[in-house]
């Protein structure tokens, strides 16, 4: 045979064959440090961001006329699985388009900015002129730095605009960094806080401020003088500089508004309050109750996770020399460290599988010649794949630890093979090479079928697509490449090896082989004895059962029953909820609340968060919606950092009880706490995520009204946790309903654009144009003074000027009536639509089950007109669950093919597939093991424990039938 061939030449040749197993072992080990590391493989699907925003609109306003035409001409872009827009009340609309895995992300942005070219003529003019960009979204969180003034020197919008200024651009530049945002009081603004009392005094409307502004600020190009093309003769060119732009408060605050006819000027000052603000009053970042600056950072795709959180700690470390007294910088919120957690412990798990797999192959071959060749096999075959994964972009990652784990069993089997048939030739009376030639002649058939049937099971589970691939895809592969690099060195360096190693029958010891004699003599000689003994009882054993062949597939039926009740009575799951450290908590505050409000009731979370044992920081976020990451005055996000679970005797979902049970107390609104998703990027939070459309227009009211319906039918169902049964989506928030007698107006001579334009500039904040500080560029806004926009009367009392030069109060021509409305508007797939999360009880309930059962109680409650779609995580599990339910039968119909073919016969592996049932029966109590320990369902999974057990069950029952062929 050829691969016997192929042996003959490498036992002649030992040299040869260790070269190749070092090269392989080289590669491997050049490889490693090249790695990505994260905790699971990048199976997060791309995504583009839209923003535009739209000063002073409401959110209803901002989704009929923004939104919803950018979503027209972006709905159906190549490779879109889905999308979502919000809008809110500080003017913002984010439109989140989430594609297929694998889609080239860079492509996908082009096409999503092409198609939002065609939608910016229906644009409203001012979010023309403020833009519309279009980015590469990056969900995957890694960490957050804080700046904070521990002794109060600075406050937070100082600490918002250094981080601006002086750190998250260096942080963005870092390799493997995808986005840096910074969070806290907003960048520097030119706020021009307008008496709308005073410039009616003088004549002045909001526009004729916004003009003289306009005018007066604005960038020049002045020239030069003696520039080319100039008369012969000149020697000297200048360039001209004028001012154009201004840089500071008194600059603009001498900005001429209007002149006198006997010379007297109004100024800008003489109307408005001029100074260095923030762009954006409506977030806040706390970090245990005191202001600091966060920066966020999410990784590129691809980035080395744990790479990328030490070069942000280097990189702060160096920045934090230039930092002026009273500013300092520390890092509380870093998922990367339950990701080395669970790295270290799949490490040690792999460290753990060695020293069982020496202990076994020592206690077994009990000479260290022999032992020493099976055990060459780990580090070649386990370091060498590192090489492979390396080639195909793959990281490391639990899943191919995991792979590599269960590979080390399965690689020693091969050369333990070998060296066992050498062995047994050479007491036959054959010398150790000849011995070799000859087992090489026997086994090299049965360790490539071994190989083949392995690699046949596992290399095909590569081509499934979807996040359930991506999972599937590298653990697969890794145990593929190790098993097959296995078989290449039994065929190379192990029979190589037994040829210089092995002594011949008879030979003398030597002086380790004495010293093993002598310390481990008498156990072996124990060990031996009583094997021999079980194995004789177990093959006279063997005789009896075969004698009740009737009786015994009696038995064998009753347990493949049990075996499908297992399979029916275990709850399926898609990934397990785990402890990562740190836990989300919400705020939802009555509609209509200010922030200042929303800020008291997260310092009061803050408090009590950081009074419960087991928890270490708080990093808050009033004024964000936690779901949508939109600006909303009544919400807030706090991460609740927790101590590593080993200091801890209380699991991160106890102390969620806990906290939930003190937030319970706030009477301002609904605080809870929940567990962070299981992928970031894949979801806000665990449990199951859908959203509420409103396919027949029935209107925002009823939308909230069958979502709250549906919400509270969760909360009695048992098993979802009524705390975490949650939706932001409020269409009840106060508002004010302007309306304009038009009549009135053109009988008064008012124009309606100016109503219009002095409501938008005097409440809400008008962008004016630019100017420059510290080398940037920054904003300047227009608005009137906190004291005239804080009663409903401010409104009436504005004035502007109609035909015949007379300021008029718009109150003669505007209604002003209550009303309510949706803050924010939530879109999905072009539909409006309110979100709902539903967090469970993992003790009681799987992923899976809680998905049939929001879809029947959804199928109860919910109107003709309105439906449920699923995102995130949930979506993921709902289209692509059904394609792990076809991994298992294709591993076991692969397995039956490749042996048939192997054997030329259809009957004979039948004795490894009716072996399979028994593995599925083993892992289904293991399951119920876990459940009985831990008190929660680990469920089916994404089905990784199933695919082992077929093609591992092929080794032991191939020999057996390869035994029995030849006996006849």
């Amino acid at each position: 045979m050829a691969h016997a061939d192929i042996s003959k030449v490498f036992v002649d040749r030992p040299i040869l064959a260790a070269v190749l197993s070092l090269l392989v072992l080289i590669a491997g080990a050049i490889a490693i440090p090249n790695l990505p590391i994260s905790e699971y493989p990048d199976v997060v699907p791309p995504s583009v961001q839209v923003t535009a925003i739209y000063p002073g609109a409401n959110p209803k306003t901002i989704a009929e006329t923004v939104a919803a035409p950018i979503e027209e001409a972006v709905n159906g872009v190549e490779g879109m699985i889905y999308m979502k827009s919000t809008a809110g009340s500080d003017g913002t609309m984010q439109l989140t388009v989430t594609f297929k895995g694998g889609v080239d992300i860079d492509l996908a942005a082009v096409q999503v900015q092409n198609r939002v070219a065609q939608a910016l003529p229906r644009l409203p003019e001012s979010v023309r002129q403020l833009g519309v960009t279009t980015v590469k979204s990056s969900p995957n969180l890694t960490m957050v730095v804080h700046l904070r003034s521990p002794d109060q020197t600075y406050d937070g919008l100082y600490l918002s605009n250094f981080a601006n200024l002086r750190v998250r651009d260096e942080l963005a530049r870092l390799d493997g960094v995808g986005q840096a945002i910074a969070f806290g009081a907003g960048n520097y603004s030119m706020r021009v806080w307008i008496d709308p009392d005073k410039a009616a005094a003088r004549d002045l409307t909001a526009g004729d401020i916004i003009a003289a502004i306009r005018e007066q600020n604005l960038e020049i190009s002045a020239g030069t003088i003696g520039g080319p093309p100039r008369p012969k003769g000149s020697t000297v060119q200048f360039s001209i500089n004028a001012q154009g732009r201004l840089s500071t408060p008194e600059e603009f605050g001498a900005i001429v508004l209007k002149a006198g006819n006997e010379g007297q000027l109004t100024r800008l000052r003489d109307v408005a309050r001029v100074e260095l603000g923030s762009n954006n009053y409506a977030l806040n970042s706390l970090l245990d109750n005191k202001d600091a600056a966060a920066i966020v950072i999410f990784e590129a795709p691809g980035a080395n996770t744990i790479a990328l959180s030490d070069a942000v700690r280097e990189k702060m470390a160096e920045l934090a020399k230039g930092f002026p007294a009273g500013v300092e910088w520390t890092v509380v919120y870093d998922p990367t460290v339950f990701v080395r957690q669970s790295i270290k412990s799949v490490i040690s798990t792999l460290l753990e599988a060695v020293a069982l797999v020496v202990l076994v192959v020592v206690v077994f071959l009990q000479t260290w010649r022999a032992s020493i060749i099976p055990l060459l096999a780990v580090p070649v075959s386990i370091v060498g794949t590192f090489a492979v994964l390396w080639m195909l972009g793959f990281s490391i990652n639990v899943l191919t630890l995991f792979g590599l784990v269960l590979a080390i069993g399965i690689v020693v089997d091969d050369a333990i093979v070998v060296v066992e048939n050498v062995e047994r030739h050479i007491e036959e009376g054959m010398q150790p090479r000849a011995a070799a030639h000859q087992a090489m002649s026997e086994v090299s058939g049965p360790i490539v079928a071994i190989s083949l049937v392995l690699a046949s099971v596992f290399v095909p589970l590569a081509f499934i697509g979807g996040v359930t691939g991506q999972f599937y895809k590298q653990f697969a592969v890794t145990i593929a490449a190790s098993v097959l690099i296995s078989a290449f060195n039994s065929l190379t360096l192990s029979p190589a090896l037994a040829a210089v190693l092995l002594k011949p029958q008879g030979a003398p010891k030597d002086k380790l082989g004495r010293l093993i004699e002598a310390v481990f003599g008498r156990f072996f000689g124990w060990f031996n004895a009583r094997f021999s003994k079980a194995s004789k009882r177990y093959s006279s054993s063997i005789g009896g059962t075969i004698a009740r062949a009737p009786r015994l597939m009696v038995v064998y039926a009753l347990l493949i029953g049990l075996t499908v009740l297992g399979f029916t009575q275990v709850p399926a799951g898609f990934i397990p909820t785990q402890d990562k450290q740190y836990l989300f908590s919400i705020l939802q505050l009555p509609e209509g609340a200010t922030l200042e409000r929303t800020e008291a009731a997260m310092r009061r979370m803050g408090e009590m968060a950081l009074a419960t044992p087991g928890v270490e920081s708080a990093v808050q976020f009033p004024g964000l919606n936690a779901i949508h990451f939109v600006n909303t005055s009544n919400a807030g996000l706090m991460f609740v950092g927790i101590s590593p679970s080993g200091e801890r005797d209380v699991s991160a979902a106890e102390i969620a009880g806990m906290l939930n049970g003190k937030f319970s107390t706030i009477q301002d609104g609904l605080a809870f706490a929940l567990l962070p998703p299981p992928v970031l990027g894949l979801g806000n939070s665990a449990g199951v995520e859908t959203y509420v459309q409103d396919r027949g227009a029935a209107g925002y009211g009823e939308l909230n009204n069958q979502t709250q319906m549906l919400a509270g039918a969760l909360r009695g169902t048992p098993g979802f946790d009524p705390y975490a049964v949650f939706s932001s989506f409020q269409s009840n928030v106060p508002q004010l309903d302007a309306s304009v007698d038009r009549t009135k107006a053109k009988e008064q001579g008012l124009a309606l654009t100016d109503i219009y334009t002095a409501l938008q500039v005097y409440l809400g904040s008008a962008y004016v144009n630019d100017f420059n500080l510290f080398g940037r560029t920054y904003s300047v806004y227009a608005q009137a003074d906190a004291g005239f926009r804080d009663e409903v009367s401010d409104i009436v009392r504005i004035k502007v000027r109609n035909q015949q030069g007379q300021m008029v109060p718009i109150g003669s021509v505007v209604e002003v009536t209550p009303s309510y409305g949706p803050d924010p508007v939530i879109r999905y797939n072009g539909y409006p639509a309110a979100d709902l999360g539903a967090g469970i009880n993992p003790a009681l309930l799987s992923s899976d089950q809680a998905i049939q059962q929001i879809k029947a109680i959804a199928g109860q409650v919910l109107p003709k007109g309105m439906n449920i779609e699923w995102t995130g995580l949930t979506y993921q599990q709902v289209t692509q669950g059904s394609m792990a339910l076809l991994v298992f039968p294709l591993c076991v119909l692969l397995v039956y093919m490749v042996l048939a073919a192997l054997y030329e016969s259809w009957t004979l592996p039948l004795a490894v597939i009716l072996i399979v049932p028994m593995c599925m029966l083993s892992a289904i109590g293991g399951i119920w093991l876990l459940n009985f320990i831990h008190g929660m369902w680990f469920g089916l999974q994404i089905g990784w424990g199933w695919i082992p057990p077929p093609p591992m069950s092929v080794p032991p029952t191939f020999i057996d039938n390869n035994i029995f062929t030849q006996i006849g």
